[in-house]
C-alpha cells in the first residue's frame, strides 16, 4: 500500500496525474526516488475509427522501474519495504520536475544509500507553472 501524508492513499486523487515517491528498504536502509503515473492512454478501435482512451495504471502495485528495488522486493518480500508518496503531480511534466529536483537534492548519485543509478529528464517551465 501506498501512503501519502501518513495516511494510506486507496483512491486517485482529483485531478492527479501522477506521483513522485520513496521507496525504502527497511532491512538495508537504501532507498529509491522516483515518479509514477496514475494514468496511461491508450488507443481502441470502435466502428472503424480510434479512439482515445485514459486508463488507470499498474500503479497500486508498482514497485519501480529498478530492477535491483524489484530483485530486492522479490527476495526479501514486500513487507520489509515502505512505499511513500511525496509528492501528487497534476501533469507529466510536474512529475518529472519533482522527481529531479528530489533526486538532485537528496544527491542519490554520490551515495549508495539509494539504488537510483540515473537522472533524467527534461522540463521546460511551462510545465511547473503550478510551482512557480
Amino acid at each position: 500500500m501506498w501512503s501519502y501524508k501518513g495516511q494510506p492513499l486507496e483512491d486517485i486523487p482529483e485531478n492527479a496525474y501522477g506521483y513522485v515517491y520513496l521507496i525504502t528498504n527497511n532491512y538495508t536502509g537504501r532507498k529509491y526516488i522516483g515518479k509514477k503515473l496514475f494514468w496511461f492512454k491508450k488507443t481502441k478501435v470502435v466502428k472503424g475509427k480510434r479512439k482515445r482512451l485514459k486508463v488507470e495504471s499498474d500503479w497500486r502495485t508498482y514497485w519501480s522501474s529498478s530492477d535491483e528495488v524489484q530483485q530486492d522486493v522479490k527476495v526479501l518480500g514486500e513487507q520489509l519495504f515502505t512505499r511513500e508518496i511525496l509528492h501528487i503531480c497534476s501533469n507529466k511534466g510536474m512529475c518529472n520536475y519533482l522527481e529531479a529536483r528530489e533526486q538532485m537534492d537528496r544527491r542519490v548519485l554520490e551515495s549508495t544509500d539509494y539504488y537510483n543509478g540515473t537522472i533524467q529528464c527534461r522540463i521546460h517551465k511551462t510545465h511547473i507553472k503550478e510551482i512557480l
